[in-house]
């Protein structure tokens, strides 16, 4: 991992007055005048700010990196908290979410705490194609695709391994690992998990070991990552019935600190499946802008340095499913999280939907016009939109064979199926609902691509559907294939997301 970069801004070099951990630097400055040469993760004020400095520390730090001792912590509830005041802590303190930090804290979240904040997250999902049913289990064993393998009968009246994964995960001195297990199982069928860790350059040298019994399993579980070494993880069963083993995701842990990213935050439904949202208030002005992750096999947020570069307040949102996400779908109550996210944030800020703007790439679109639904929002810029994702699914046969098989999981998961039927049942998923809705204040910003091998007939079929008085859309079509000219779309994606910020919210973009 790389080093922890912390710049203190204060009276007294913490140098020498605390210890720091190997892997934890700390830069003193007396007068933060310029930018830094290199990012900081963490920052910490202990003196007075001038203007200045507080101009700059707003543009340089990330929300949920700033911590401020007890001392000069401001009044939220005072002068500057309408973000008026540039020159005032508090405002600064609410646009990066700051947190207060006692002097008698410091020393202990140097030496346990500032290690999670290192930059570059990592997160995955275990390739289902290296899950093994144990060679002695004899009871019926169904494949469903990507999503997951369901085992039916005999599991033992003890604990025994009945599946493990293949191909042992590295792991290289991390702070420490969450591990999540998806799964549904018959009450009579208890489960439990053990990691396994053998040393660096041995196949055979145990260093560590973790047991999980089903009550831990009902929250993320957490292996230390002091050493080198491979994991190698284990699922053992007991009782007789059926059990669904659907994904294992691996991350690297944030401790107490969010997910992903430093403040990055999780839920859950009551089937085990997981959403995320991380929410940055930018200059807490006008308007919210919220972007859904696109496919993405490397789990975390999508487009952060894209949505901080604008200067506004911004949400990003992503799901983990399936094989890089399952387009936002699912039970009511799973799609309930993503507008709770939504609106949490509007709440917060004290915004309308008319001061939001949804916006998303290729899966991403689905996202934000599926659920611009029930935002309404002032606009939704979307880039290569998929929307009728029966139809993507059904064109996986014939228009791109092996292009995107994760299309069809998505049909098989939505509509426990795979023919006609089912093809036009998830079409219509989307489209009843979009047609139920008045979009007689929002405007559409769409670039697409003419001969998109995913969703053929995106854009028309958007066009043919708005008929609201009052409704805009704005198009650009970009000859090729749904993966053919990537830099083409988001170029006008960019370009068109500035535009609406200066000409419409009256933002002054460098």
């Amino acid at each position: 991992m790389a080093d922890i970069r912390i710049l203190q801004l204060g009276n007294e070099n913490w140098n020498n007055v605390y210890e720091l951990p190997v892997g934890i630097r700390l830069d003193f400055v007396r007068c933060f005048t310029e930018p830094p040469k290199k990012p900081y993760d963490l920052f910490f004020i202990d003196r007075e700010l001038t203007a200045k400095e507080v101009s700059l520390l707003h543009k340089e730090s990330k929300a949920y990196t700033v911590f401020v001792t007890e001392e000069f912590y401001p009044d939220l509830s005072g002068k500057g908290c309408d973000g008026g005041k540039k020159d005032s802590l508090a405002w600064l303190c609410l646009c990066k979410k700051a947190r207060r930090i006692n002097y008698l804290e410091i020393q202990d979240f140097l030496r346990q705490e500032a290690r999670y904040y290192y930059p570059k997250p990592y997160g995955e999902k275990f390739n289902l194609r290296n899950l093994t049913v144990a060679r002695d289990f004899s009871g019926q064993v169904q494949w469903k695709g990507n999503y997951g393998v369901t085992l039916r009968g005999e599991f033992g009246s003890s604990f025994r391994q009945i599946a493990f994964w293949r191909n042992n995960l590295p792991v290289f001195r991390l702070p420490a690992l969450d591990f999540w297990l998806e799964y549904r199982k018959s009450p009579a069928v208890g489960i439990a998990m053990t990691v396994t860790e053998f040393a660096s350059g041995s196949v055979s040298q145990v260093v560590g070991q973790w047991e999980f019994n089903e009550e831990e399993l009902e929250n993320i579980v957490h292996v230390p990552g002091d050493t080198d070494g491979w994991l190698f993880v284990s699922l053992n069963a007991r009782g007789s019935g059926e059990l669904q083993i659907i994904a294992l995701h691996d991350r690297v842990s944030r401790g107490k600190h969010g997910y992903f990213l430093p403040g990055g935050e999780r839920y859950q439904s009551s089937e085990r499946e997981e959403a995320f949202r991380y929410f940055e208030p930018g200059d807490r002005k006008a308007p919210l802008c919220v972007y859904f992750s696109g496919y993405k096999t490397l789990q975390g947020f999508e487009g952060y340095y894209m949505m901080r570069n604008m200067g506004c307040p911004f949400l990003l949102i992503a799901e983990p499913r399936l094989e890089g996400g399952g387009f936002y779908m699912g039970s009511p109550e799973y799609e309930k999280i993503f507008v709770d996210m939504i609106r949490q944030a509007m709440e917060e800020l004290g915004f309308s939907s008319g001061q939001v703007v949804l916006s998303g790439l290729s899966m991403g679109t689905f996202g934000a016009l599926y659920y611009g639904c029930d935002i309404r929002p002032y606009a939704i810029i979307a880039g290569k939109p998929l929307l009728s994702i029966g139809n993507v699914a059904a064109n996986e046969k014939h228009l791109r064979p092996g292009g995107f098989p994760t299309s069809l999981d998505v049909l098989q998961c939505q509509c426990n199926g795979m023919d006609k039927e089912a093809v036009k049942r998830l079409n219509d998923k989307f489209w009843n609902k979009f047609d139920g809705t008045d979009w007689g204040k929002s405007r559409f910003v769409i670039s697409y691509m003419l001969e998109d091998d995913y969703d053929t007939d995106a854009y028309p079929e958007l066009l043919s559907h708005l008929q609201e008085a009052g409704v805009q859309v704005y198009g650009k079509g970009i000859h090729g294939r749904h993966n053919d000219n990537t830099d083409g779309i988001v170029n006008w994606f960019l370009t068109q997301y500035r535009r609406i910020l200066r000409e419409d919210f009256g933002r002054k973009l460098s």
